[in-house]
């Protein structure tokens, strides 16, 4: 059978494909060249490197490095002090967090010995008859723990107001410490509730712990640390929430304490509810948890490869199996700092920093994530950056409004077309009633590139209507919402958010936004914040530098809502929810958006590793600059129809903002008049 060419369309078909083919082979030839030359940078500083640790190793060792270590420890903590002044950014932060900070020493006694319940109160807790009768198993794993330490902490439990617990101690001191065994020993002999075992041998902090589970009777089991207390409250508020919302894991707020007296303290730590994205990125839950002994049963005891952080591991096991995960917003466990104590210093406990990056890495794995990569942040050693791999390289629509406003549109166009790494993107301009010649001719501009689009629409301003109509236009499976006063900083922005985006359980993300001097515009919303009561941006005017409450703005983390200056979210997502709503027209369309996805049971995630600037209001004013404002007015109708739309929501509060804190701040500022803990 013979083949016959024709002249006309085979010529020109071959010559398509030869053109292709030479255009690919360009490719490939400048990729082989560019890899050629990294691996080339790659082997020179990995040389460099080589040397340079060589020289520091001979430092360290040397006699003179080792005599002036008195003056560099002093120098240290001074650098220290100088770096930590310097995030705050400037004097006005810096006077905010001093006087955050007075509230916080004030509060101290109310969160520790104030908050102690007197006599009445608890003989009315120890009368109180709940509907469910749950036994506690609280384990102990003892080694070598000294004599006030362990009698502060067997004295906590037995004094709680809700009684039907056991303590469980598996004791793997060593020979040395023989008066652990003669004090438990003591309080055993007088509760029955204390359950004492001496291990032949110390099996390390989850086998010891392995053997405290051995000997619970309970319904309910809690991990609970050798030289820590608890607040004699304790189990009777998580009975309350076993009992009113069939909790099967709870936890609650904690402080760090020195010395003697749990007055003391060094830090308060004020959690979110649970928050999956927070806990991968670092074990905020830690204490006090308490949770279903079916659930360890379910998912396995502790696992000695992970000592050091095995609670990150059990925890993230455990939330994984739990039905239902309550959060008590009060501090009933007091975390001792001292000597050889994680919560003093974790360079105290090295190997824990690669078990909790290991029980993490576990985590992902158990939950279908390929690929991903953890690493320590700025913030901590066990707070941790997670670059998860992107699944697909889909294309992403980039909706931008605009009118008039030449220079931000071109400096927004600009920043995306030369500083994103994402390739596969399309650009789609909502033009909205523009009057001058200039954008117009930029618009034709343009037209001539393939990936943007321009479309019009003739209405009147409306935020939500005009990214509605301009989402009919993108083909993109995901989309970004853009203001046009942005410009892009980091390269990988699209990837950052993408790899959240691109979860089934997510909803939208959004990114860290700068005001041109590099403080914070936005890092996340808080439902409630402000003086409106509807929503505000956290660490607000906060500088680039600074860790943020708990080290937040150091890594990705779930949140109730983020802006819409830039947002990524899937177009089927969009579409399901119908949009933005347009009787939102400018303020708060964004939040009610995220909220939609929430009531969807969808996450919100913000990264702070896709930064942009944000030169916010330089297209229609501030909102409520002046009261008498036409924009003043709107927003105040606005407020008022979102206060009503959510208003079970905002009853309720944020469930990434602790109650303890004020909604006159930004930067979790306690609330000035604390109340008792028991009230």
């Amino acid at each position: 059978m013979s083949v016959r060419n024709d002249p006309g369309t085979g010529g020109a078909k071959r010559d398509e494909v030869q053109a292709l083919t030479d255009y690919y082979k360009e490719l490939y030839t400048k990729e082989q060249e560019k890899t050629e030359k990294l691996t080339k940078q790659i082997v020179t500083l990995e040389a460099e490197n080589a040397d340079l640790n060589y020289k520091l190793d001979k430092i360290r060792k040397s006699k003179l490095w080792k005599s002036i270590y008195p003056f560099r420890l002093a120098w240290s903590h001074t650098k220290n002090l100088f770096i930590r002044i310097k995030r705050y950014g400037n004097l006005r932060n810096l006077l905010a967090k001093v006087k955050s900070k007075q509230i916080e020493k004030k509060a101290y006694k109310t969160y520790g010995t104030m908050s102690l319940p007197d006599e009445e109160e608890r003989k009315r807790q120890r009368e109180t008859v709940f509907e469910k009768n749950i036994k506690f198993s609280i384990l102990v794993p003892l080694y070598n723990t000294p004599e006030n330490y362990l009698r502060e902490m067997i004295e906590s439990c037995i004094a709680q107001t809700y009684g039907n617990w056991e303590l469980c101690l598996a004791d793997g001191s060593s020979k040395d410490h023989e008066e652990v065994r003669s004090i438990c020993s003591e309080y055993a002999g007088k509760d029955k509730r204390i359950i004492y075992k001496k291990l032949e041998s110390n099996l390390g902090i989850s086998g010891n712990t392995n053997e405290c589970f051995k000997m619970t009777t309970g319904d309910y089991i809690g991990l609970f640390d050798h030289d820590d207390i608890l607040h004699p409250c304790a189990l009777y508020e998580y009975m309350k929430v076993i009992c009113s919302e069939d909790a099967d894991y709870i936890y609650c707020d904690e402080t760090t304490f020195k010395g003697s007296s749990i007055d003391d303290m060094i830090t308060l730590h004020f959690k979110p509810d649970f928050a999956i994205d927070n806990l991968r990125a670092n074990n905020y839950i830690c204490h006090f948890s308490v949770f279903k002994k079916e659930l360890v049963e379910e998912t396995g005891v502790f696992r000695s490869e992970f000592d050091g952080s095995q609670d990150h591991d059990m925890i993230l096991r455990l939330t994984s199996r739990a039905k239902k995960i309550v959060h008590v917003p009060m501090i009933l466990y007091y975390w001792r700092s001292h000597a050889g104590s994680v919560a003093s210093d974790i360079n105290a406990k090295t190997y824990a920093i690669d078990a909790a990056k290991n029980a993490v890495a576990a985590h992902l794995k158990a939950c279908g994530f390929e690929g991903f990569e953890i690493e320590s942040s700025r913030a901590f050693e066990t707070i941790f950056r997670i670059r998860y791999r992107l699944t697909e390289k889909p294309l992403v629509s980039i909706l931008i409004p605009n009118k008039d406003h030449l220079s931000d549109l071109k400096r927004c166009i600009e920043s995306i077309q030369d500083k994103t790494s994402y390739e596969n993107y399309e650009i789609i301009i909502i033009e909205n009633n523009s009057e001058t010649k200039e954008i117009t001719d930029y618009y034709d501009t343009l037209r001539l590139l393939p990936n943007i689009k321009v479309v019009t629409y003739f209405g009147e301003f409306n935020y939500s209507k005009i990214n509605n109509f301009g989402e009919t236009f993108a083909k993109g499976k995901y989309l970004i919402l853009l203001n046009n006063d942005t410009e892009v900083v980091t390269r990988t922005w699209i990837e950052e958010m993408l790899m959240y985006a691109q979860r089934d359980d997510v909803g939208a993300v959004g990114c860290m936004l700068y005001y041109g001097d590099y403080s914070i515009q936005h890092a996340g919303i808080v439902l409630g914040l402000g003086a409106h009561r509807t929503a505000g941006h956290s660490h607000y005017r906060m500088s680039k530098d600074n860790l943020g409450y708990m080290g937040r703005l150091c890594y990705a983390q779930n949140v109730s809502a983020v802006t819409g200056a830039c947002m990524m979210t899937s177009k089927a997502l969009y579409e399901e929810v119908n949009g933005l709503s347009e009787e939102f027209a400018v303020a708060l369309n964004d939040v009610d958006y995220c909220l939609k996805l929430r009531a969807k049971g969808l996450l919100n995630v913000f990264t702070p590793f896709a930064e942009l600037f944000h030169y916010e209001s330089s297209s229609r004013g501030s909102d409520v600059k002046d009261p008498s404002d036409k924009n003043a007015e709107r927003y105040n109708r606005e407020s008022d129809l979102f206060r009503e739309k959510w208003k079970e929501v905002l009853e309720k509060g944020d469930p990434y903002f602790n109650p303890n804190f004020s909604l006159d701040y930004s930067n979790f500022v306690l609330k000035g008049n604390p109340k008792s803990m028991v009230e």
